[in-house]
């Protein structure tokens, strides 16, 4: 068992996500930064898609109660262990009555912790990931509190390893983030589509895990923002009536009744998400051949993190 002495702002349960449900209006929730989730877990010697915890800004507190390893990896938040500095992006090697903290961010939004043998909670339609709007999933469909315990499955001791320097993605600084035009990009000026990709865009602090809105330059339309409702993809940016772009993230509506200019791609989606309120992002426009070359790099970047042992 491990047991919450203080949750942080916001932490809940995820897994890789919820999928085959949209049809019913539920999305697939799981973490938003998946490159960084899914280290963690090959950190603590687990399956990609175990369930760990995804930490908001500021980080938990948590007492485990038996011998296991933990992993924290995404936003640089500091860690430690029974009051002393640990590293993030590594196996750390935990026995019962320790205590881990995660502190407030110093870059990027998004922090998760691996357990090994990952965290068991109900699976909930195939996933324990936490959906808040809906309040499903997870534990009791919430954002932990003080004094929740949480179970941890039997597991072998992993290797400890530590994620290779160059794969450690900077969450520092203005990224620019891939982006694919449509479904909807003739329904925009030439003027609109140019302000999305040669202006720099403000994340707003009402941002959450459904969406990163942004405010900067006006992308204008050109017969209109409404359409009828179709299927949104995860990244689709769509732009209501007042220009400003809303990125739509893993808790996303199903479908949706405003134009969608262009599409994040898959493999810079984490990104959007570890941008801090008054942050900006930019965009650059690729071609669908461009994208599943960048995919590829990006996937190799995935597997090749894992490539220092310690000793």
């Amino acid at each position: 068992m491990i047991e919450i002495l203080d949750p942080g702002p916001q932490t809940t349960v995820q897994d890789l996500g919820r999928f085959g449900q949209l049809r019913y209006g539920i999305p697939p929730s799981g973490p938003v930064d998946g490159f960084a989730f899914v280290l963690a877990n090959r950190l603590v010697g687990n399956p990609d898609g175990a369930a760990g915890l995804e930490c908001t800004l500021v980080g938990p507190r948590f007492e485990v109660g038996a011998s296991c390893a933990v992993a924290v990896a995404g936003a640089d938040m500091p860690v430690t262990v029974n009051g002393r500095e640990a590293p993030g992006w590594t196996t750390l090697v935990l026995g019962p009555g320790d205590v881990v903290k995660l502190g407030p961010a110093r870059s990027g939004v998004r922090s998760y912790v691996a357990f090994s043998g990952g965290l068991e909670c109900p699976l909930v339609m195939g996933s324990r990931s936490t959906y808040l709007r809906g309040q499903l999933g997870g534990l009791e469909g919430r954002a932990l509190r003080k004094g929740d315990r949480l179970r941890i499955a039997a597991a072998a001791p992993p290797p400890r390893w530590r994620v290779a320097r160059r794969a450690v993605p900077d969450y520092t600084g203005e990224p620019t983030v891939r982006v694919v035009l449509g479904p909807q990009a003739d329904r925009f000026t030439k003027e609109g589509i140019g302000a999305l990709l040669e202006s720099a865009y403000a994340m707003l602090p009402q941002s959450d895990r459904m969406g990163a809105r942004l405010s900067g330059a006006r992308i204008t339309h050109s017969r209109g923002h409404d359409i009828i409702s179709d299927g949104i993809a995860l990244g689709s940016i769509q732009v209501p009536g007042d220009g400003q772009p809303i990125v739509l993230l893993v808790d996303r509506q199903s479908t949706g009744g405003y134009t969608k200019i262009a599409t994040v791609c898959s493999f810079d989606v984490g990104r959007v998400g570890q941008v801090r309120p008054g942050q900006s992002l930019r965009f650059r426009a690729v071609t669908v051949h461009e994208a599943r070359r960048l995919l590829c790099l990006a996937d190799a970047v995935l597997e090749a993190g894992l490539r220092e042992e310690i000793a």
